[in-house]
């Protein structure tokens, strides 16, 4: 009888600890439930969210400022029973639960939605108060990552994020810089009523889907050598910017509803609402679409007018845009925005430089 070598005694455990996760993984699946579990990472779109972004905590905030964490902590704890209020994103997440719940129509065994996952940098202690809130409103989240005051954005990438909402800019701009898409919602001044049956979402252009090329080109040599530098490289693609991503996903599950003929019923709708010009500078845009082949629903060039009014009539559950004059007009006519740190247009404010381009 031959004797058993160590290697094959390590083989045989690791062989015996493969068994025993696939049995336990069986078991696992084989559960009967009511509640849809969240898809697959590799396969789902993730969005992360904070929660200072998905419920109203300033109240709470300011205790945190004030006191420091130990009362911050022990308030939540003491009111944990009680409901948080709606944040900014939450009407963007009910959305994108609607949008889950038309796909399981179509697709019952796909795991191509959207998966919410709420990523704070909280102590667990203040949990179990978000996760009552998350319960009291029926929000479909099961993934959290709680950081007890560490920076979350490490985890990210672990989590395939594919976009990030956060209430820090700090946080938002390291997600950009790590390649993530990400940007720092706001609070609309006035209530709006939003769609409960199409998730909407509006996109500036330069600096969000697309480089800020364009508009190094505008903010240093001004709009005669802009549009004389578009029309010049009208066929040449814009390099992407740091939303490009986000509207590729949601390319990705529109799709699925067009291959069911829902082209029309489709429950996401996408707008490109940008200052560009249209006769001046808009095929460019257009063209760079194209070629990344993806479409945009709607695509409103404003030639400079003001965003805030029409965005009163689209209606989007989220608006993205790099410069914060144009957040600030959308918020006050009651656009839900996000703010997307990217590009030149951070060193200008309402066209007016602040801070010194570093010199080549």
């Amino acid at each position: 009888m031959s004797e058993m070598k160590p290697n094959d005694s390590a083989a045989t455990e690791d062989r015996r600890e493969e068994k025993d996760w696939a049995a336990a993984k069986a078991v696992f699946d084989n559960l009967k439930t009511n509640k849809p579990r969240p898809p697959k990472p590799q396969y789902a779109v993730t969005i992360a969210v904070s929660s200072r972004t998905l419920f109203d905590m300033v109240a709470e905030r300011k205790i945190f400022v004030e006191k420091g964490v130990e009362s911050y902590v022990s308030y939540q704890v003491e009111h944990e029973s009680e409901p948080l209020k709606p944040g900014a994103a939450f009407p963007f997440v009910k959305a994108l639960m609607n949008v889950n719940s038309r796909l399981r129509m179509l697709y019952p065994d796909s795991e191509e939605l959207f998966d919410i996952v709420l990523m704070t940098n909280n102590h667990a202690q203040v949990g179990v108060r978000l996760i009552n809130s998350i319960n009291h409103y029926d929000l479909t989240i099961e993934r959290f990552c709680m950081t007890g005051g560490k920076s979350p954005i490490g985890y990210l990438k672990a989590y395939m994020t594919n976009l990030y909402l956060s209430k820090d800019s700090k946080k938002v701009t390291e997600a950009i810089e790590e390649g993530i898409a990400a940007a720092t919602m706001f609070m609309p001044q006035t209530d709006t009523q939003l769609s409960d049956t199409q998730l909407r979402v509006a996109f500036d252009g330069d600096a969000v889907l697309f480089s800020d090329e364009s508009e190094v080109i505008v903010k240093q040599h001004g709009l005669d050598t802009f549009f004389k530098h578009e029309k010049e490289f009208e066929n040449k693609p814009l390099a992407q910017g740091p939303l490009k991503c986000f509207l590729e996903a949601l390319g990705k599950l529109q799709r699925k509803f067009y291959a069911k003929n829902e082209r029309l019923n489709c429950p996401i709708r996408t707008f490109l609402v940008t200052a560009r010009s249209a006769a001046s500078s808009g095929a460019r845009v257009l063209k760079t679409l194209r070629s990344w082949g993806l479409e945009i629903d709607e695509a409103l060039f404003l030639a400079g007018a003001p965003k805030g009014p029409l965005l009163q009539k689209i209606k989007p559950h989220i608006f993205f845009d790099d410069q914060m004059f144009h957040i600030e007009g959308a918020n006050e006519m009651g656009t839900i925005s996000a703010h997307v740190p990217y590009g030149i247009g951070q060193k200008y404010d309402k066209g007016k430089l602040i801070e010194q381009p570093a010199k080549k």
